[in-house]
Formats: C-alpha cells, sequence, structure tokens
C-alpha cells in the first residue's frame, strides 16, 4: 500500500547544471555512465554471506515452531534488514549524486516487473530456462534497478533533473562511434569492440554512451532520431565503489 501526498514543493524550471549523463544498469556492476564511471557495492558482506548459509542449514532442521527455529528466523531477519538499509543508501546516495550533478540523466526503459517475475509458471505449463532466469530476477532485485529509478525521480523534482527513459533494445550490441550494431562486436561481459570500426570500450559504458546519445535524440527531437544501422554481412565509496574507465 502507498500513499500520495502534496508536499508543496515545486520543480525548478532550470537545473544549474548543463551537462547530461547516461547510465547503464547491469547485473555485475550496478550502474556504469556514459563518463566512464561505475558505481556499485555488495550489500551483504562476505561474513554475512556465510552467516546467512549457517543459518539456513540451521532452519532446515529445526522444529517449526521451535524456540530456536524462531531465533534463527530473527538472525535472517537482521541480516536481511541490513542488506536492504544498504542497498537503499546507495540508490539514494547515487540518484541524489547524479541528479544534482547533471540536468539530464537517461536511462533505458526497462520493464524491471515483468523481468523479475517468477519463471516457475505451473505443472501444466512449466517455464523454460528456469534456473537461469531465476538467476537473472535475483541479480536485477539485488542491484537495485527500480528502486534507483524511483530515486532518480524524487531527486529530480527538487533539482529540476530531466528523467529521460529510452528505448533499451540494441544499446549493448551498437558501437558508440560508428553507430553499427552486430552482437559480435560484444565479446564478453566486460569487453565491446566494434567489428565495423575497431573502437574498444567498456561494455557497460559502450551501452550507457548509447544510452545517453538516444536521451539526447528525445530532447532535441521530441522522439528517437538516430536510425539503426547494421553490420552487413560478406556475401550476407562507503556507499559503494565509482570506478573510472579508460576512454
Amino acid at each position: 500500500m502507498s500513499f500520495l501526498v502534496e508536499d508543496g514543493h515545486t520543480t525548478p524550471e532550470q537545473h544549474v547544471s548543463t551537462t547530461a549523463v547516461g547510465v547503464d544498469r547491469g547485473v555485475k556492476i550496478a550502474l556504469a555512465c556514459s563518463d566512464g564511471t561505475m558505481r556499485d557495492r555488495q550489500f551483504r558482506t562476505p561474513g554475512e554471506a556465510r552467516r546467512h548459509l549457517v543459518l539456513q542449514k540451521q532452519l532446515a532442521r529445526q522444529q517449526k515452531g521451535s524456540t530456536n527455529r524462531g531465533k534463527t528466523v530473527a538472525a535472517l531477519r537482521r541480516i536481511k534488514r541490513r542488506e536492504r538499509d544498504r542497498r537503499a543508501d546507495f540508490v539514494s546516495w547515487t540518484a541524489n549524486r547524479l541528479a544534482t550533478r547533471h540536468s539530464m540523466v537517461a536511462i533505458e526503459k526497462l520493464p524491471v516487473k515483468n523481468m523479475t517475475r517468477s519463471a516457475s509458471r505451473t505443472v501444466a505449463e512449466p517455464g523454460t530456462r528456469v534456473a537461469q532466469k531465476a538467476g537473472l530476477s535475483r541479480s536485477i532485485l539485488d542491484k537495485g534497478w527500480h528502486a534507483f529509478e524511483l530515486a532518480l525521480h524524487t531527486v529530480a523534482r527538487r533539482t529540476g533533473c530531466r528523467i529521460i527513459a529510452v528505448p533499451a533494445p540494441f544499446t549493448s550490441q551498437r558501437c558508440s562511434t560508428c553507430r553499427t550494431v552486430d552482437p559480435k562486436s560484444r565479446e564478453s561481459q566486460a569487453d565491446f569492440r566494434c567489428t565495423t570500426c575497431g573502437h574498444e570500450e567498456n561494455a557497460d559504458v559502450n551501452a550507457a554512451q548509447n544510452v545517453l546519445a538516444d536521451g539526447l535524440s528525445v530532447t532535441a527531437c521530441g522522439d528517437l532520431g538516430i536510425a539503426r544501422s547494421v553490420k552487413q554481412e560478406p556475401g550476407g565509496n562507503p556507499r559503494g565503489t565509482t570506478t573510472p574507465t579508460a576512454a
């Protein structure tokens, strides 16, 4: 349940900054920015991860309704609560930093709710690749994709920053330099090397630069003005780390 109330605050007509940034959300690195910085944080410490595993094994052996089981459940909840608090702090701090420093933040328009929906389906209609989809769903939820987007919009109301959501298809396969789309350019999760012009970049940063370009097209034209160029085959911090990458 949620409530919407008018707080009396008005959005500034113009942001003090004139810069723009594109943001790519990922499952390995939470947020990659078009300026080359990456923002990420582990919300559960290694010690808490080990402790959580031990507690889960204890829980499986304990009798339902017992005092010891209740203590184990309480300990598990404390770990989860600390994890949620760190995630909320990370997305809030990062969103505030981006929406304060930039007049526009471009992000991908992602159906997070559908992407995190259970893939198990029913016995009569079983899902496909359930384990893989479940792992992706956990990673998306862990990185706080939706929470970050909500935090961005919240801060933007105060700073006047414009949040632009652009279509996600091909941002990870398109070269940010020559605009050619080719799945083969994405050599690995982290590496992008254009098969046409040879441009090399961190794959997430390259995607963020494409997101920024699409966002700037929206602000300039009111619609996406970037055509898809397809490769032709011959004959056919305490709040997380901020990592700069080489251009």
